[in-house]
């Protein structure tokens, strides 16, 4: 669909070995631009860094749990995770077929928007993606937040002064750009829903890699591998159970948003990772699900989440928050991204790759 929307493609880029969250031993690791001692994010790793260090307009992700998002947020971009079944999904190899979003990342909400335009749609290679009308999401970037009420949780766990200040600094755009931001509590099936996405990603990855695993274990890197072998060991009736609430934390985020336009959201508890802090914190299923407490539930639920740069740490590394709103309703998430981007420079800033 690029392609026949005059789109020059560039070419491939790094991702982590099946779209999890580790680049294989034997692959090189792509190098965050603004600092090489920081995680450029996964696991869509290549995508994000070579949009931050302008060597191509935007890219295109998958998001599992976070993936488009994690690179976003690490490199300074403004990247959405749509709808699923926004996107199709054909021709791309499933990590887990349940949780898996396409789409784009790019420097700016409006660039974004360019991209996904294109982008979406019906597609009778896949099954899932939607018949819905595909909006003109360009030029509903120009529709701005007045009016609009836009909810700040109150109750977030495990944020650092980085990731709150990134918040504070959206909630004041925002404001500044026309919205009202109103106190909202995250359901509580929201702030556990990641503790469940490890074990259903874990299982749907086992699916997916039935044909090559443990037949060819030895090829596989340690964390994939690690992954697969945690799905192979749950119980039909553990799957159910997930399920349940899972469908739980869906309506209890339709309801949260039944009261207000939209949401924002820390894009990560702990608002950067150096390499050598993500190497000693290990990858538990705990400690995968506390990484992606903010990040995981909108995969299990579906709903599209807009991710962009909100701050700088002492580093000059970016930090970026959320904004996540109802199914299908790209356009408002993207018109709020916009208008956030007219008040504000951080997705105007360039890391020192290029910047000097």
């Amino acid at each position: 669909r690029l392609k026949a929307a005059g789109a020059v493609i560039l070419g491939k880029l790094q991702m982590t070995e099946g779209a999890y969250g580790a680049h294989h031993p034997k692959m090189p690791t792509p190098v965050n631009p603004w600092n090489a001692a920081y995680w450029p994010g996964t696991s869509s790793s290549g995508s994000g860094v070579a949009t931050a260090a302008g060597l191509c307009f935007a890219s295109l992700g998958s998001d599992t749990g976070g993936s488009i998002r994690f690179p976003s947020t690490m490199n300074g971009l403004s990247g959405l995770k749509p709808t699923w079944g926004r996107v199709s999904r054909a021709g791309v190899f499933p990590l887990a077929e349940s949780l898996d979003h396409i789409g784009p990342m790019a420097r700016s909400a409006l660039d974004a928007a360019i991209v996904l335009g294109v982008i979406a749609g019906a597609d009778a290679d896949d099954p899932t993606a939607v018949g819905l009308d595909v909006p003109d999401y360009a030029t509903a970037t120009a529709s701005g937040v007045r009016g609009k009420r836009i909810g700040l949780p109150t109750n977030m766990i495990g944020l650092d002064a980085d990731a709150e200040c990134a918040l504070a600094n959206a909630a004041d755009g925002l404001k500044r750009a026309g919205a009202t931001i109103v106190d909202v509590a995250l359901p509580r099936e929201f702030l556990e829903a990641s503790s469940d996405w490890v074990a259903l990603c874990g299982a749907e990855t086992a699916v997916a890699h039935e044909a090559t695993y443990p037949s060819r274990a030895t090829e596989y890197g340690p964390i994939l591998a690690g992954l697969i072998d945690h799905g192979r060991g749950l119980s039909a009736m553990d799957l159910a159970k997930i399920q349940f609430r899972r469908a739980a934390q869906t309506a209890t985020f339709n309801r949260l948003l039944a009261s207000v336009d939209l949401v924002l959201l820390p894009a990560m508890g702990k608002s950067t990772w150096t390499i050598d802090e993500l190497a000693k914190a290990g990858r538990t299923p705990e400690i995968v699900a506390s990484r992606l407490r903010y990040t995981a539930p909108c995969d299990m639920s579906g709903h599209p989440t807009l991710t962009l740069p909100g701050g700088m740490t002492a580093d000059g590394v970016p930090v970026g928050f959320q904004i996540a709103g109802r199914a299908f309703d790209e356009a408002s998430i993207l018109a709020a991204g916009h208008a956030y981007q007219q008040v504000t420079d951080w997705h105007l800033r360039r890391p020192p790759v290029i910047a000097g």
